[in-house]
Protein backbone atom coordinates (compact mmCIF):
# COMPACT_ATOMS: atom_id res chain seq x y z
CA UNK A 1 0.00 0.00 0.00
CA UNK A 2 1.43 3.22 -0.89
CA UNK A 3 0.75 6.07 2.09
CA UNK A 4 0.16 9.46 1.41
CA UNK A 5 2.46 12.04 2.53
CA UNK A 6 2.40 15.95 1.86
CA UNK A 7 3.74 15.81 -1.28
CA UNK A 8 5.76 19.17 -1.62
CA UNK A 9 8.32 18.42 1.18
CA UNK A 10 8.91 15.13 -0.55
CA UNK A 11 8.28 15.08 -4.57
CA UNK A 12 12.04 15.91 -5.62
CA UNK A 13 10.78 16.43 -9.78
CA UNK A 14 8.18 19.16 -8.24
CA UNK A 15 9.84 21.06 -11.12
CA UNK A 16 8.18 18.90 -14.05
CA UNK A 17 4.73 19.90 -13.79
CA UNK A 18 6.16 23.36 -14.91
CA UNK A 19 7.97 22.72 -17.69
CA UNK A 20 4.50 22.72 -20.42
CA UNK A 21 3.45 25.47 -21.73
CA UNK A 22 6.82 26.64 -22.92
CA UNK A 23 7.20 30.17 -24.69
CA UNK A 24 9.34 30.01 -27.72
CA UNK A 25 9.34 31.93 -31.01
CA UNK A 26 6.97 30.69 -32.11
CA UNK A 27 4.52 32.39 -29.75
CA UNK A 28 6.22 35.84 -30.20
CA UNK A 29 3.90 38.48 -31.35
CA UNK A 30 4.82 42.01 -33.77
CA UNK A 31 4.42 44.70 -30.80
CA UNK A 32 5.85 47.67 -33.15
CA UNK A 33 2.85 50.82 -32.32
CA UNK A 34 0.90 48.94 -30.40
CA UNK A 35 -0.61 50.17 -27.52
CA UNK A 36 0.19 48.08 -24.29
CA UNK A 37 -1.20 47.92 -20.75
CA UNK A 38 2.10 48.40 -18.59
CA UNK A 39 2.47 46.13 -15.37
CA UNK A 40 6.35 48.05 -14.67
CA UNK A 41 5.64 49.25 -11.28
CA UNK A 42 5.86 48.00 -7.61
CA UNK A 43 5.97 44.27 -7.27
CA UNK A 44 5.53 42.30 -3.79
CA UNK A 45 8.77 40.17 -3.52
CA UNK A 46 10.20 37.42 -1.45
CA UNK A 47 13.62 35.51 -1.80
CA UNK A 48 12.45 32.23 -2.57
CA UNK A 49 15.52 29.76 -2.13
CA UNK A 50 13.86 26.67 -1.79
CA UNK A 51 11.45 27.01 -4.45
CA UNK A 52 8.69 26.52 -2.00
CA UNK A 53 6.42 29.10 -4.26
CA UNK A 54 6.15 25.88 -6.95
CA UNK A 55 6.33 23.01 -4.44
CA UNK A 56 3.55 24.26 -2.07
CA UNK A 57 1.36 25.76 -5.11
CA UNK A 58 0.93 29.07 -3.44
CA UNK A 59 -0.47 30.73 -6.75
CA UNK A 60 -3.76 28.27 -5.23
CA UNK A 61 -3.88 30.72 -2.21
CA UNK A 62 -5.58 27.78 -0.51
CA UNK A 63 -5.94 29.31 3.15
CA UNK A 64 -8.47 27.26 4.19
CA UNK A 65 -9.57 23.59 3.50
CA UNK A 66 -12.31 21.69 2.57
CA UNK A 67 -13.31 21.75 6.26
CA UNK A 68 -12.93 25.69 6.69
CA UNK A 69 -9.52 24.70 8.83
CA UNK A 70 -7.44 27.88 8.35
CA UNK A 71 -4.16 26.33 7.13
CA UNK A 72 -0.77 27.78 7.48
CA UNK A 73 0.74 29.37 4.80
CA UNK A 74 4.47 30.31 4.19
CA UNK A 75 3.91 33.51 1.99
CA UNK A 76 2.21 36.87 2.66
CA UNK A 77 1.93 38.08 -0.88
CA UNK A 78 0.60 41.34 -0.04
CA UNK A 79 2.76 41.89 2.91
CA UNK A 80 5.76 41.47 1.88
CA UNK A 81 8.29 44.44 0.78
CA UNK A 82 8.32 45.87 -2.54
CA UNK A 83 10.51 46.21 -5.54
CA UNK A 84 10.22 48.13 -8.66
CA UNK A 85 10.27 46.26 -11.62
CA UNK A 86 11.44 45.63 -14.05
CA UNK A 87 15.11 45.66 -12.00
CA UNK A 88 18.49 43.46 -11.74
CA UNK A 89 17.63 42.51 -7.79
CA UNK A 90 21.40 42.62 -7.44
CA UNK A 91 21.69 46.54 -7.79
CA UNK A 92 18.40 46.86 -5.51
CA UNK A 93 20.17 46.08 -1.73
CA UNK A 94 23.57 45.20 -0.89
CA UNK A 95 22.42 42.03 0.28
CA UNK A 96 21.27 40.60 -2.76
CA UNK A 97 24.37 41.68 -4.91
CA UNK A 98 25.63 38.10 -5.15
CA UNK A 99 22.49 36.53 -4.37
CA UNK A 100 21.19 34.04 -7.54
CA UNK A 101 18.60 31.37 -6.85
CA UNK A 102 15.00 32.22 -7.33
CA UNK A 103 12.44 34.92 -6.36
CA UNK A 104 8.98 35.41 -6.69
CA UNK A 105 6.86 38.61 -7.69
CA UNK A 106 3.66 39.58 -7.16
CA UNK A 107 0.89 42.07 -7.37
CA UNK A 108 -2.87 42.93 -8.34
CA UNK A 109 -3.84 44.59 -10.90
CA UNK A 110 -7.55 45.56 -12.65
CA UNK A 111 -7.88 45.26 -16.58
CA UNK A 112 -10.90 45.64 -18.18
CA UNK A 113 -11.57 42.67 -19.90
CA UNK A 114 -14.85 42.63 -22.41
CA UNK A 115 -15.88 39.55 -24.58
CA UNK A 116 -14.21 40.60 -27.76
CA UNK A 117 -10.30 40.41 -28.20
CA UNK A 118 -7.35 38.45 -27.13
CA UNK A 119 -4.88 39.40 -24.12
CA UNK A 120 -1.15 38.38 -24.16
CA UNK A 121 1.50 38.71 -21.37
CA UNK A 122 4.96 40.10 -22.92
CA UNK A 123 7.62 40.09 -20.60
CA UNK A 124 11.27 41.76 -22.17
CA UNK A 125 13.35 39.63 -20.42
CA UNK A 126 13.88 37.46 -17.24
CA UNK A 127 16.95 35.41 -15.95
CA UNK A 128 17.18 32.84 -16.54
CA UNK A 129 13.89 30.47 -15.53
CA UNK A 130 10.54 32.25 -15.32
CA UNK A 131 7.22 30.90 -14.56
CA UNK A 132 4.43 32.37 -14.90
CA UNK A 133 0.80 32.28 -12.88
CA UNK A 134 -2.24 34.35 -13.07
CA UNK A 135 -5.20 33.87 -11.26
CA UNK A 136 -4.42 30.66 -9.48
CA UNK A 137 -3.77 29.48 -12.81
CA UNK A 138 -0.30 28.40 -14.60
CA UNK A 139 0.21 30.92 -17.71
CA UNK A 140 3.55 29.05 -18.89
CA UNK A 141 7.21 29.11 -18.58
CA UNK A 142 10.21 30.60 -20.48
CA UNK A 143 14.53 29.76 -20.88
CA UNK A 144 16.78 32.09 -21.28
CA UNK A 145 17.74 35.38 -19.82
CA UNK A 146 17.31 38.01 -22.39
CA UNK A 147 14.39 37.43 -25.11
CA UNK A 148 10.41 38.37 -25.11
CA UNK A 149 8.29 36.05 -23.76
CA UNK A 150 4.52 35.48 -24.36
CA UNK A 151 1.46 34.19 -23.09
CA UNK A 152 -1.75 34.24 -23.50
CA UNK A 153 -4.12 34.81 -20.51
CA UNK A 154 -7.47 35.82 -22.22
CA UNK A 155 -9.19 32.87 -20.06
CA UNK A 156 -7.15 33.68 -16.80
CA UNK A 157 -8.27 37.02 -17.08
CA UNK A 158 -10.77 38.79 -14.79
CA UNK A 159 -11.49 42.51 -13.98
CA UNK A 160 -9.39 42.26 -10.49
CA UNK A 161 -6.19 39.85 -10.52
CA UNK A 162 -3.44 38.64 -9.35
CA UNK A 163 -0.26 38.00 -10.99
CA UNK A 164 2.88 35.59 -9.83
CA UNK A 165 6.12 35.38 -11.47
CA UNK A 166 8.98 32.95 -10.29
CA UNK A 167 12.20 33.96 -11.31
CA UNK A 168 15.29 30.95 -10.97
CA UNK A 169 19.06 32.98 -12.08
CA UNK A 170 20.85 29.27 -10.97
CA UNK A 171 23.29 28.57 -12.87
CA UNK A 172 22.90 24.83 -14.27
CA UNK A 173 25.45 23.48 -16.83
CA UNK A 174 22.83 22.08 -19.22
CA UNK A 175 21.66 26.18 -19.83
CA UNK A 176 22.59 29.10 -22.58
CA UNK A 177 24.73 30.15 -21.35
CA UNK A 178 26.29 27.56 -19.11
CA UNK A 179 27.25 27.72 -15.33
CA UNK A 180 30.70 29.35 -16.40
CA UNK A 181 30.61 32.92 -17.94
CA UNK A 182 33.33 35.50 -18.04
CA UNK A 183 30.54 38.23 -17.00
CA UNK A 184 28.21 38.77 -14.30
CA UNK A 185 24.68 36.87 -13.43
CA UNK A 186 22.54 39.54 -12.56
CA UNK A 187 19.15 37.95 -11.72
CA UNK A 188 15.91 39.63 -12.23
CA UNK A 189 12.72 40.72 -14.36
CA UNK A 190 14.98 43.78 -16.10
CA UNK A 191 12.97 44.31 -18.75
CA UNK A 192 9.51 45.73 -19.62
CA UNK A 193 5.96 43.45 -18.07
CA UNK A 194 3.47 44.14 -20.21
CA UNK A 195 -0.36 43.39 -21.21
CA UNK A 196 -1.05 43.26 -25.07
CA UNK A 197 -4.91 43.54 -25.83
CA UNK A 198 -5.28 41.82 -29.57
CA UNK A 199 -8.11 41.63 -32.03
CA UNK A 200 -9.45 37.50 -32.41
CA UNK A 201 -7.25 37.81 -35.61
CA UNK A 202 -4.20 40.13 -35.29
CA UNK A 203 -0.99 40.66 -37.36
CA UNK A 204 1.90 37.95 -35.35
CA UNK A 205 4.58 38.63 -37.33
CA UNK A 206 5.68 41.42 -39.82
CA UNK A 207 9.65 41.49 -42.02
CA UNK A 208 10.38 43.98 -44.29
CA UNK A 209 13.77 44.68 -45.88
CA UNK A 210 16.03 45.83 -48.84
CA UNK A 211 16.01 42.77 -51.55
CA UNK A 212 19.82 41.93 -51.34
CA UNK A 213 20.56 41.71 -55.32
CA UNK A 214 22.54 44.23 -55.97
CA UNK A 215 20.25 46.49 -57.06
CA UNK A 216 18.30 48.54 -54.38
CA UNK A 217 15.45 48.90 -55.79
CA UNK A 218 12.95 46.01 -54.30
CA UNK A 219 11.38 45.70 -50.80
CA UNK A 220 10.71 42.03 -49.56
CA UNK A 221 7.93 41.69 -47.30
CA UNK A 222 6.89 38.67 -44.70
CA UNK A 223 3.24 38.67 -43.15
CA UNK A 224 1.92 36.12 -40.99
CA UNK A 225 -1.43 36.00 -39.09
CA UNK A 226 -2.36 34.40 -35.65
CA UNK A 227 -4.89 31.85 -37.47
CA UNK A 228 -5.14 30.44 -41.44
CA UNK A 229 -7.43 33.40 -42.77
CA UNK A 230 -7.87 34.82 -46.26
CA UNK A 231 -7.90 38.26 -46.72
CA UNK A 232 -5.96 41.64 -47.71
CA UNK A 233 -3.47 43.20 -45.36
CA UNK A 234 -2.60 47.33 -46.31
CA UNK A 235 0.80 48.34 -46.19
CA UNK A 236 2.41 52.26 -46.10
CA UNK A 237 5.51 53.50 -46.34
CA UNK A 238 5.58 56.85 -45.62
CA UNK A 239 7.62 59.18 -47.86
CA UNK A 240 8.27 56.17 -50.33
CA UNK A 241 4.88 56.36 -52.12
CA UNK A 242 4.21 52.63 -51.10
CA UNK A 243 0.69 51.62 -50.54
CA UNK A 244 -0.12 48.11 -51.51
CA UNK A 245 -3.14 45.48 -50.73
CA UNK A 246 -1.06 42.27 -49.87
CA UNK A 247 -3.25 39.19 -50.23
CA UNK A 248 -2.94 37.00 -47.58
CA UNK A 249 -4.19 33.35 -48.22
CA UNK A 250 -3.84 30.40 -45.39
CA UNK A 251 -2.50 33.38 -42.93
CA UNK A 252 0.46 34.07 -44.70
CA UNK A 253 1.93 36.40 -47.30
CA UNK A 254 5.77 37.04 -48.97
CA UNK A 255 5.55 39.62 -51.62
CA UNK A 256 8.40 41.57 -53.56
CA UNK A 257 7.81 45.46 -53.97
CA UNK A 258 8.91 47.34 -56.64
CA UNK A 259 10.22 50.41 -55.24
CA UNK A 260 13.88 52.11 -54.82
CA UNK A 261 14.13 53.56 -50.87
CA UNK A 262 16.55 55.72 -49.56
CA UNK A 263 19.43 53.78 -48.18
CA UNK A 264 19.90 53.45 -44.64
CA UNK A 265 23.90 53.37 -43.28
CA UNK A 266 25.83 55.29 -40.08
CA UNK A 267 26.51 58.57 -41.67
CA UNK A 268 23.00 58.54 -43.24
CA UNK A 269 20.49 56.82 -40.80
CA UNK A 270 17.24 56.98 -43.07
CA UNK A 271 14.20 56.11 -41.70
CA UNK A 272 10.28 55.49 -42.57
CA UNK A 273 7.42 55.32 -41.46
CA UNK A 274 6.03 52.17 -42.31
CA UNK A 275 2.60 50.56 -41.61
CA UNK A 276 0.51 47.61 -41.75
CA UNK A 277 -3.13 47.03 -41.55
CA UNK A 278 -5.18 43.47 -41.39
CA UNK A 279 -8.90 43.82 -40.50
CA UNK A 280 -9.30 45.44 -36.93
CA UNK A 281 -5.22 45.14 -36.37
CA UNK A 282 -2.73 47.26 -37.30
CA UNK A 283 1.00 48.29 -36.28
CA UNK A 284 3.55 50.53 -37.13
CA UNK A 285 7.64 50.75 -37.36
CA UNK A 286 10.55 52.57 -38.06
CA UNK A 287 12.16 51.28 -40.71
CA UNK A 288 15.76 51.93 -42.74
CA UNK A 289 16.30 49.73 -46.10
CA UNK A 290 20.07 48.57 -47.10
CA UNK A 291 21.85 46.22 -48.15
CA UNK A 292 25.02 44.15 -46.46
CA UNK A 293 26.86 41.38 -48.48
CA UNK A 294 30.48 39.44 -48.43
CA UNK A 295 32.31 39.32 -52.02
CA UNK A 296 35.30 37.39 -51.57
CA UNK A 297 37.47 39.49 -48.88
CA UNK A 298 35.40 42.67 -48.70
CA UNK A 299 32.41 43.53 -46.88
CA UNK A 300 30.27 45.52 -48.59
CA UNK A 301 27.69 47.98 -47.19
CA UNK A 302 24.82 49.28 -49.89
CA UNK A 303 27.65 47.84 -52.88
CA UNK A 304 30.66 49.65 -51.29
CA UNK A 305 33.51 48.22 -49.47
CA UNK A 306 33.43 49.11 -45.43
CA UNK A 307 35.71 48.61 -42.67
CA UNK A 308 33.97 47.85 -39.50
CA UNK A 309 35.52 50.60 -36.99
CA UNK A 310 34.00 48.65 -33.94
CA UNK A 311 34.33 48.34 -29.99
CA UNK A 312 32.72 45.36 -28.03
CA UNK A 313 29.75 46.44 -25.17
CA UNK A 314 28.14 44.96 -22.58
CA UNK A 315 25.08 45.62 -21.55
CA UNK A 316 25.39 47.36 -18.15
CA UNK A 317 25.59 50.10 -15.55
CA UNK A 318 26.70 50.40 -11.83
CA UNK A 319 23.61 51.85 -10.73
CA UNK A 320 20.78 49.76 -13.03
CA UNK A 321 22.64 46.32 -13.72
CA UNK A 322 21.81 45.50 -17.17
CA UNK A 323 18.50 47.08 -16.68
CA UNK A 324 19.27 50.20 -18.48
CA UNK A 325 17.49 53.63 -19.33
CA UNK A 326 17.39 54.33 -22.52
CA UNK A 327 19.18 57.26 -21.14
CA UNK A 328 21.96 54.84 -20.76
CA UNK A 329 21.94 52.79 -23.50
CA UNK A 330 22.16 56.48 -26.00
CA UNK A 331 24.93 57.52 -23.76
CA UNK A 332 26.98 53.66 -24.79
CA UNK A 333 25.96 54.45 -28.41
CA UNK A 334 27.46 57.88 -28.28
CA UNK A 335 30.51 56.89 -26.75
CA UNK A 336 31.37 54.84 -28.97
CA UNK A 337 30.68 57.19 -31.91
CA UNK A 338 33.24 59.60 -30.04
CA UNK A 339 35.73 57.11 -30.19
CA UNK A 340 35.07 57.24 -34.23
CA UNK A 341 33.06 53.80 -34.64
CA UNK A 342 30.69 52.95 -36.86
CA UNK A 343 30.01 49.04 -35.42
CA UNK A 344 29.72 48.10 -32.11
CA UNK A 345 29.85 44.12 -31.02
CA UNK A 346 27.10 43.66 -28.51
CA UNK A 347 28.27 40.95 -26.16
CA UNK A 348 27.60 38.08 -25.42
CA UNK A 349 23.54 37.76 -25.44
CA UNK A 350 20.95 39.84 -27.00
CA UNK A 351 20.98 42.80 -25.18
CA UNK A 352 17.34 45.24 -25.03
CA UNK A 353 15.80 45.54 -28.41
CA UNK A 354 15.82 49.57 -27.62
CA UNK A 355 19.46 49.00 -28.59
CA UNK A 356 19.00 48.18 -31.67
CA UNK A 357 16.07 50.67 -32.38
CA UNK A 358 18.77 53.33 -30.79
CA UNK A 359 21.53 52.41 -33.59
CA UNK A 360 18.85 52.65 -36.24
CA UNK A 361 18.20 56.61 -35.33
CA UNK A 362 21.97 57.48 -34.71
CA UNK A 363 24.00 55.47 -37.29
CA UNK A 364 25.73 52.76 -36.09
CA UNK A 365 26.50 49.02 -36.97
CA UNK A 366 25.29 45.96 -35.23
CA UNK A 367 26.57 42.40 -34.34
CA UNK A 368 24.19 40.37 -31.80
CA UNK A 369 24.48 37.06 -30.51
CA UNK A 370 23.45 34.64 -28.47
CA UNK A 371 25.46 33.16 -25.29
CA UNK A 372 26.83 29.82 -26.73
CA UNK A 373 29.93 30.97 -24.66
CA UNK A 374 32.51 28.64 -23.89
CA UNK A 375 31.72 25.20 -22.31
CA UNK A 376 28.29 24.42 -23.48
CA UNK A 377 26.49 20.89 -23.46
CA UNK A 378 27.49 20.51 -26.97
CA UNK A 379 26.27 16.93 -27.35
CA UNK A 380 22.60 17.65 -25.47
CA UNK A 381 20.14 17.89 -27.60
CA UNK A 382 17.92 20.11 -25.04
CA UNK A 383 20.43 22.03 -24.81
CA UNK A 384 20.34 22.66 -28.71
CA UNK A 385 16.57 23.25 -28.34
CA UNK A 386 17.18 26.14 -25.81
CA UNK A 387 20.43 27.78 -27.80
CA UNK A 388 17.86 27.90 -30.85
CA UNK A 389 15.01 29.26 -29.73
CA UNK A 390 16.91 32.52 -28.28
CA UNK A 391 18.23 32.30 -31.52
CA UNK A 392 15.31 32.50 -33.09
CA UNK A 393 14.05 35.32 -30.52
CA UNK A 394 16.07 37.39 -31.18
CA UNK A 395 16.50 37.16 -35.48
CA UNK A 396 12.17 37.33 -34.68
CA UNK A 397 12.46 40.25 -32.32
CA UNK A 398 15.09 42.48 -34.47
CA UNK A 399 14.50 41.48 -37.82
CA UNK A 400 13.59 44.96 -38.72
CA UNK A 401 16.62 46.88 -37.54
CA UNK A 402 18.88 47.79 -40.51
CA UNK A 403 21.79 48.56 -37.82
CA UNK A 404 22.03 44.72 -37.29
CA UNK A 405 24.18 43.37 -39.83
CA UNK A 406 25.18 40.01 -38.67
CA UNK A 407 24.06 37.29 -35.99
CA UNK A 408 26.50 35.47 -34.00
CA UNK A 409 26.36 31.91 -33.19
CA UNK A 410 28.58 31.66 -30.65
CA UNK A 411 31.87 33.22 -28.42
CA UNK A 412 35.40 31.14 -27.95
CA UNK A 413 34.30 27.37 -28.12
CA UNK A 414 36.70 24.42 -28.75
CA UNK A 415 36.67 23.23 -32.21
CA UNK A 416 35.35 19.43 -31.40
CA UNK A 417 32.95 17.38 -33.56
CA UNK A 418 29.81 18.44 -31.22
CA UNK A 419 30.31 21.59 -31.11
CA UNK A 420 31.02 21.57 -34.65
CA UNK A 421 27.35 20.24 -35.17
CA UNK A 422 26.07 21.98 -32.78
CA UNK A 423 26.71 25.59 -34.31
CA UNK A 424 26.61 25.00 -37.91
CA UNK A 425 23.02 24.01 -37.18
CA UNK A 426 22.47 27.38 -35.45
CA UNK A 427 24.49 29.03 -38.60
CA UNK A 428 22.33 27.42 -41.15
CA UNK A 429 19.00 28.40 -39.19
CA UNK A 430 20.19 32.10 -39.88
CA UNK A 431 20.92 31.24 -43.31
CA UNK A 432 17.76 29.95 -43.78
CA UNK A 433 15.29 32.71 -41.93
CA UNK A 434 17.03 35.91 -43.17
CA UNK A 435 18.96 36.22 -46.32
CA UNK A 436 19.54 40.10 -45.51
CA UNK A 437 22.68 39.34 -43.02
CA UNK A 438 25.82 37.93 -42.48
CA UNK A 439 26.38 34.99 -39.92
CA UNK A 440 29.40 35.18 -37.75
CA UNK A 441 31.00 33.51 -34.96
CA UNK A 442 33.75 34.47 -32.28
CA UNK A 443 36.79 31.90 -33.14
CA UNK A 444 39.78 31.19 -31.23
CA UNK A 445 43.23 31.04 -33.13
CA UNK A 446 44.41 27.53 -33.43
CA UNK A 447 47.24 27.55 -30.87
CA UNK A 448 49.43 24.41 -32.11
CA UNK A 449 49.62 26.32 -35.67
CA UNK A 450 49.28 30.14 -34.86
CA UNK A 451 46.65 30.33 -37.56
CA UNK A 452 43.42 31.29 -38.06
CA UNK A 453 41.74 27.80 -38.53
CA UNK A 454 38.06 26.70 -37.27
CA UNK A 455 35.94 24.11 -39.15
CA UNK A 456 32.96 26.12 -38.00
CA UNK A 457 34.21 28.90 -40.79
CA UNK A 458 33.22 26.97 -43.43
CA UNK A 459 29.64 27.90 -42.47
CA UNK A 460 30.06 31.55 -41.80
CA UNK A 461 30.30 34.99 -44.05
CA UNK A 462 32.63 36.30 -41.78
CA UNK A 463 35.28 34.74 -39.36
CA UNK A 464 35.34 36.61 -36.29
CA UNK A 465 38.48 36.10 -34.25
CA UNK A 466 39.39 36.58 -30.82
CA UNK A 467 43.02 37.04 -29.75
CA UNK A 468 45.27 38.57 -26.93
CA UNK A 469 48.61 38.76 -28.04
CA UNK A 470 50.29 41.15 -25.04
CA UNK A 471 47.82 39.66 -22.63
CA UNK A 472 47.18 36.21 -22.28
CA UNK A 473 49.10 35.28 -25.09
CA UNK A 474 52.49 37.55 -23.61
CA UNK A 475 54.43 36.89 -26.40
CA UNK A 476 53.69 39.77 -29.22
CA UNK A 477 55.36 37.93 -31.91
CA UNK A 478 52.84 35.75 -32.37
CA UNK A 479 50.57 38.20 -33.64
CA UNK A 480 52.23 39.00 -36.83
CA UNK A 481 53.30 35.35 -37.24
CA UNK A 482 49.55 34.41 -36.69
CA UNK A 483 48.38 37.09 -39.85
CA UNK A 484 51.11 35.65 -42.05
CA UNK A 485 50.53 32.01 -41.34
CA UNK A 486 46.39 32.72 -41.80
CA UNK A 487 45.19 32.55 -45.30
CA UNK A 488 41.08 32.96 -45.33
CA UNK A 489 38.61 32.75 -47.68
CA UNK A 490 36.58 35.60 -46.27
CA UNK A 491 36.64 38.88 -44.23
CA UNK A 492 37.84 38.55 -40.69
CA UNK A 493 37.31 40.77 -37.78
CA UNK A 494 38.98 40.76 -35.04
CA UNK A 495 36.38 40.39 -32.50
CA UNK A 496 38.59 41.05 -29.69
CA UNK A 497 41.69 42.26 -28.27
CA UNK A 498 43.29 43.95 -25.22
CA UNK A 499 44.96 44.43 -21.53
CA UNK A 500 43.46 45.03 -18.44
CA UNK A 501 44.13 48.34 -16.79
CA UNK A 502 42.47 49.61 -13.39
CA UNK A 503 41.87 53.49 -13.48
CA UNK A 504 44.41 54.87 -11.39
CA UNK A 505 46.84 52.38 -11.66
CA UNK A 506 49.64 54.44 -13.57
CA UNK A 507 53.52 54.37 -14.21
CA UNK A 508 55.65 51.41 -15.93
CA UNK A 509 54.48 51.15 -19.34
CA UNK A 510 55.87 47.29 -19.36
CA UNK A 511 53.94 46.33 -15.88
CA UNK A 512 50.71 45.00 -16.92
CA UNK A 513 47.75 46.15 -15.25
CA UNK A 514 48.61 49.92 -15.50
CA UNK A 515 47.00 52.23 -18.39
CA UNK A 516 50.11 53.05 -19.79
CA UNK A 517 50.62 48.69 -20.57
CA UNK A 518 47.15 48.97 -22.12
CA UNK A 519 47.52 52.34 -24.35
CA UNK A 520 51.12 50.01 -25.50
CA UNK A 521 49.15 46.81 -26.40
CA UNK A 522 46.67 48.61 -28.63
CA UNK A 523 49.24 50.61 -30.28
CA UNK A 524 51.25 47.40 -31.37
CA UNK A 525 48.02 45.79 -32.28
CA UNK A 526 46.90 48.32 -34.39
CA UNK A 527 50.46 48.82 -35.72
CA UNK A 528 50.30 45.45 -37.00
CA UNK A 529 46.07 44.73 -38.11
CA UNK A 530 46.39 47.82 -40.08
CA UNK A 531 47.98 46.31 -42.91
CA UNK A 532 46.16 43.15 -43.25
CA UNK A 533 44.52 42.40 -46.18
CA UNK A 534 41.75 40.43 -44.62
CA UNK A 535 41.15 42.23 -41.81
CA UNK A 536 37.99 44.32 -42.45
CA UNK A 537 37.38 44.93 -38.96
CA UNK A 538 37.82 45.32 -35.46
CA UNK A 539 36.25 45.26 -32.20
CA UNK A 540 38.41 45.46 -29.11
CA UNK A 541 37.71 44.13 -25.95
CA UNK A 542 35.52 46.47 -24.32
CA UNK A 543 34.35 49.79 -24.32
CA UNK A 544 34.15 49.92 -20.50
CA UNK A 545 34.90 48.02 -17.47
CA UNK A 546 32.07 45.61 -16.16
CA UNK A 547 31.78 43.45 -13.47
CA UNK A 548 32.91 39.37 -13.17
CA UNK A 549 33.08 37.56 -10.56
CA UNK A 550 36.29 35.65 -11.84
CA UNK A 551 38.23 38.35 -11.37
CA UNK A 552 39.27 38.54 -8.01
CA UNK A 553 43.10 40.66 -8.32
CA UNK A 554 43.98 43.25 -6.48
CA UNK A 555 43.66 45.58 -9.63
CA UNK A 556 40.23 43.92 -10.69
CA UNK A 557 38.24 43.73 -7.74
CA UNK A 558 35.74 41.58 -8.95
CA UNK A 559 35.83 43.87 -12.38
CA UNK A 560 36.95 42.92 -15.94
CA UNK A 561 38.62 45.97 -16.31
CA UNK A 562 40.22 46.02 -20.02
CA UNK A 563 37.62 48.72 -20.37
CA UNK A 564 38.88 51.83 -22.39
CA UNK A 565 36.38 53.50 -19.61
CA UNK A 566 35.89 52.73 -16.14
CA UNK A 567 32.83 51.58 -14.95
CA UNK A 568 31.46 54.58 -14.15
CA UNK A 569 31.83 55.40 -17.79
CA UNK A 570 32.97 59.01 -16.94
CA UNK A 571 36.88 58.17 -17.13
CA UNK A 572 39.07 57.40 -20.45
CA UNK A 573 41.92 55.43 -20.16
CA UNK A 574 45.05 56.25 -22.30
CA UNK A 575 44.03 53.54 -25.30
CA UNK A 576 40.78 55.17 -25.80
CA UNK A 577 42.67 58.10 -27.24
CA UNK A 578 44.97 55.51 -29.54
CA UNK A 579 42.02 53.76 -30.61
CA UNK A 580 40.20 56.99 -31.18
CA UNK A 581 43.48 58.68 -32.74
CA UNK A 582 43.76 55.47 -35.18
CA UNK A 583 39.86 55.30 -36.03
CA UNK A 584 39.71 59.08 -36.96
CA UNK A 585 42.98 58.52 -39.35
CA UNK A 586 40.83 56.49 -41.68
CA UNK A 587 39.51 57.77 -44.54
CA UNK A 588 37.18 54.57 -45.10
CA UNK A 589 33.72 54.27 -44.20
Amino acid sequence: MVKKYMSDIHLEEYALQYEEKRSTFSDMIFDGGREKISLNGKWNYAVDQYDTCLRQKWFLERYTDQNGFTLPVDYSFDEWDEMDLPICWNVFAPEYLLYEGAMVFTRKFTCDTPGKGRFFLRIGAASMLCRVFVNGSYAGMHRGASTPMFFEITALLKNDNRIIICVDDTRRPEQVPTENTDWFNYGGIFRDIEILHLPDTFIRSFGISLVSDGCFDKIAVHIKLSSPENGFAKLNIEGLGVSENIGIINGEADVILNSTPHLWSPEDPFLYNVSLEYDEDRVTDRVGFREIKVKGRDVLLNGKSIYLKGISMHEESVENGRALTDDERRGNILLAKELGCNFIRAAHYPHHERMAGLADELGILLWEEIPVYWAIRFDREETFTDAHNQFAELIERDYNRASVIIWSVGNENADTDSRLSFMKRLADYAHSVDSTRLVSAACLVDEAENRICDRLADSLDIIGLNEYCGWYTPDFERLPALMKNSDPDKPVIITEFGADAMRGNTGDPERKGTEEYQAKVYEKQLSVLMNIDYIKGISPWILYDFRCPRRTSVIQKYYNRKGLLDETKTYRKPAFYVLQKFYLSRKDV
